[in-house]
């Protein structure tokens, strides 16, 4: 039959035939209705189509009693579609960029494999790209008020904001002139599919191929405007002909009149546009997440491009903007959106063509609720492709900017401000960076670095307050004379945070609490200091717990990475810090007990000036303590040498060496430090000569014995300190005896106190005061035994460490083991 009714106020195809029979003459499987004489149809009475002006020949009319039911796509398959060449549209270009896509496998099933094979078929390897957003946003403006127009009872959302605000300023009149003909092309094509009696997914494949040079985003905002277009002229016409004569009018040619005042078609139409709706909203939230993976997808392969990290062969010679894996979900995701407008069409013209004889069908109900659930299974890809896509970009935006980190601070500049903004992120800052505390705290540019050394103080939030108590005995006393040449430098704190734990209120208040004991320079929050800046710290500088100081010089590069152990080992004396003064200052230092003790305690340089021996003992063992000084001063009256005795403690037993030094304090049996806190400057010394020195010599192995480091080779600093962290970390007791700054001893404990309980086989041996150290000294050195088991126990700290570090009893390769200590005194909170 030929019917004129159906497409009225709809776009016909431009150079397209049209299809005379348009509503499906299939043996009706439900109830049937007669169909009422104003169906009836009527052949038009000319051959012209308006559009193209080209004549055809109707096919003859059919009668009219014949019955009419809903068309669905398995009705609708029934009947052989006639075989029409659909023309693919030739893209207006508009400067958006171009690209081709990446042809692979999208599915592991089969059927899906061959169908996004015919998909992927209908697209054009020049695909044009457009900028999108506008004509989505439009789309996104009309559904839901055409939905309040269309289905009775229907419950607008609140629009976030309105059509003019999100797309009239934002380049939706060049969108709609590249694109306004293609959606009507579109539309119309959805028309023919419906007149043509195809099943959706025939229909989808022709509107594909029409836009063949359109890439796949393109496809599915176009293909959803189309839709948009037919509901929105469907619910304004439903809306008006109340109260508009002209809309009356035309309503009633395509008996929408009838169709909503009848009181079962009305329910019928109602809870069908419900269903669209629902589809609608979710191909919505599809078509968003194409276009956003788009924007994404293309950002990365641009930075993996222009910048070569994580390029790969095939990804840098497609012209397609994304990744294979992003377009093959783009491709199918844009394949439902298409179908689903495509159905929602089919639904629209199925209802103006039945009537007010219209009722919903099973089968389009399963439809419907099908694309819906593939859509949403599809949103969810589509968003684990975007998180994916934004984790790879900061991945390489982090990789670049490490990258320009480390050749900023590898290089001289004219000043230190680039280097300064790139390390506490000043570039999106004009002020990073905060000073004082509580209402005197203020905000500071980077102009106040400028032309300063810079020491980055970097660390998490439990940093030890000997740390800073020390550091800002030297930052004061270098403001008390600003004029001085090693005053010119500013301290900043770079507080370095877990980001693998929340943040949270606790970590708040301790954040403040560390920053007020500072007085000097923080960056404002641990927040502002960007991944890759945390990433090169981490990585680069070999921070984990223990902080470290940076040196950046006036010039902006980085002078050295770590200057604390020359600080706790030289103190401001070496200034500026760099490799070349601590070559200067090791060249200038000796083993003695100035560079052991140095200022840990205020009557060590009284005692060296007065000509007496200093014996520096630790342990945590009280009772080898008792009993070793009981013996050392029996010896000393004995000896009749001038004789102080100074307990140092332990490393890293901090409660346990507090009672240690009140017992030996009450008891008399020597003197201890007063304040802790240089019990732990003594030990952090220790371990920054440790740091600095390192092994000269590489120990080496052969197949059958360990390499052996001759004594000759082995630097004598770096022994002695070795040996004190070997009793240290074996759990024994030790002892170093010193007379003036050249003559030193050392011994294990036991060895010590046997010597001292055997004084007199040796004592004839001490002729004079001047022979005490030389006779104890041979008398410990007779005492070794190549029967022996040393260990030295180092804390992990920043920088690398030897691999390997000779005995220092026998000069061997020690092995090397790693352990995880957590020791808490029974005193302990």
């Amino acid at each position: 039959m030929a019917q004129t009714t159906i497409n009225a106020g709809l776009p016909m195809s431009e150079n397209i035939t049209r299809a005379t029979d348009t509503t499906p003459t299939v043996a009706p499987t439900t109830p049937i209705t007669t169909t009422n004489p104003v169906h009836e149809i009527i052949p038009r009475a000319t051959n012209l189509n308006p559009r193209s002006l080209t004549t055809f020949t109707p096919p003859p009319a059919y009668p009219v009693q014949q019955a009419y039911v809903p068309a669905t796509t398995t009705n609708v398959g029934a009947i052989t579609p006639p075989t029409q060449v659909v023309t693919p549209l030739k893209a207006k270009i508009i400067p958006a960029g171009r690209g081709i896509r990446k042809r692979g496998d999208l599915f592991a099933s089969s059927e899906d494999t061959s169908m996004m094979d015919h998909v992927r078929g209908t697209h054009d390897v020049d695909a044009v790209h457009y900028k999108l957003k506008p004509l989505l946003h439009l789309i996104e403006d009309i559904m839901p008020r055409a939905n309040a127009a269309a289905i009775p009872g229907y419950v607008q959302t609140r629009l976030d904001a309105t059509m003019e605000e999100k797309a009239l300023h934002s380049g939706l009149s060049e969108v709609i002139e590249a694109l306004a003909y293609p959606v009507h092309r579109t539309s119309s094509e959805m028309i023919v599919g419906y007149s043509n009696n195809r099943d959706a997914h025939t229909a989808t494949l022709s509107v594909l191929k029409l836009l063949a040079n359109y890439w796949w985003d393109a496809k599915a905002v176009i293909a959803f405007a189309a839709f948009a277009q037919q509901y929105g002229e469907f619910a304004l016409l439903a809306r008006l002909y109340p109260t508009d004569p002209l809309a009356k009018s035309v309503a009633t040619i395509v008996q929408i009149p009838e169709l909503m005042e009848s009181s079962e078609s009305s329910r019928a139409v109602s809870s069908k546009f419900r269903e669209v709706a629902k589809l609608a909203d979710k191909m919505l939230e599809v078509t968003h997440k194409i276009v956003a993976l788009k924007e994404i997808g293309s950002e990365e392969k641009s930075l993996k491009v222009k910048y070569r990290v994580n390029l790969y062969k095939e990804l840098a010679e497609s012209l397609s903007p994304v990744t294979a894996e992003q377009e093959n979900i783009m491709a199918k995701a844009s394949y439902y959106v298409v179908k689903a407008a495509v159905t929602c069409s089919l639904v629209i013209l199925n209802v103006l063509a039945v009537g007010r004889d219209y009722y919903s069908s099973t089968e389009e109900e399963l439809e419907i609720s099908t694309l819906t659930h593939r859509l949403s299974y599809l949103l969810g890809d589509l968003q684990k492709a975007i998180q994916i896509s934004n984790q790879e970009i900061g991945k390489i935006k982090h990789t670049i900017k490490r990258k320009i980190l480390e050749e900023t601070l590898a290089r001289t500049h004219t000043d230190n401000k680039y280097s300064a903004e790139l390390i506490t992120c000043g570039e999106n800052d004009p002020t990073p960076i905060i000073h004082g505390i509580g209402l005197h705290m203020k905000k500071h540019g980077l102009e106040i670095l400028r032309r300063k050394y810079v020491f980055l103080l970097v660390s998490d939030l439990d940093i030890p307050n000997e740390v800073i108590s020390l550091l800002r005995h030297m930052y004061q006393d270098s403001k008390q004379d600003p004029s001085r040449a090693e005053s010119q430098f500013e301290i900043v704190w770079l507080p370095i945070v877990d980001r693998r734990s929340p943040w949270t209120e606790a970590k708040e208040e301790q954040f403040k609490l560390v920053k007020d004991s500072m007085p000097w320079y923080s960056v404002s929050h641990p927040s502002k200091i960007d991944e890759a800046v945390y990433g090169y710290v981490k990585e680069v500088w070999g921070f984990t717990h223990k902080p470290l100081l940076a040196v950046v010089d006036p010039q902006g590069k980085l002078t050295n990475i770590n200057a604390l152990p020359m600080f706790w080992i030289w103190g401001s004396v070496a200034f500026p810090f760099s490799k070349l003064k601590e070559e200067s200052l090791w060249s200038e230092t000796s083993w003695s007990m100035a560079l052991l003790a140095d200022s840990i305690d205020q009557n060590l340089f009284s005692w060296l000036n007065d000509g007496k021996y200093i014996c520096l003992y630790g342990g945590e063992d009280l009772d080898w303590i008792r009993a070793f000084t009981k013996r050392t001063r029996y010896v000393a009256q004995q000896a009749s040498i001038p004789l102080e005795m100074l307990y140092v403690g332990k490393m890293n037993v901090k409660e346990r060496i507090k009672r240690n030094s009140a017992a030996i304090e009450a008891e008399g049996l020597s003197n201890v430090l007063q304040d802790p806190t240089m019990i732990w400057f003594f030990w952090e010394r220790l371990e920054s000569m440790w740091y600095l020195k390192g092994e000269k010599t590489l120990a080496m192995h052969d197949d059958t014995k360990p390499y052996i480091v001759s004594e000759e080779s082995r630097d004598p600093i770096l022994q002695e300190v070795k040996a004190i962290l070997s009793y240290d970390g074996s759990n024994r007791g030790w002892a170093v005896f010193s007379r003036g700054l050249s003559e030193m001893t050392k011994g294990e404990g036991s060895n010590v106190v046997k010597v001292l309980n055997n004084f007199d086989g040796w004592k004839h041996e001490v002729r004079d005061v001047n022979a005490f150290i030389p006779a104890l000294d041979k008398q410990l050195r007779g005492l070794y035994t190549k029967h022996h088991c040393t260990r030295m126990v180092v804390p992990a700290a920043v920088g690398h460490y030897p691999e390997t570090v000779a005995c220092v009893e026998c000069g061997r390769t020690m092995e090397k083991f790693f352990m995880y200590s957590c020791c808490l005194d029974e005193y302990e909170n």
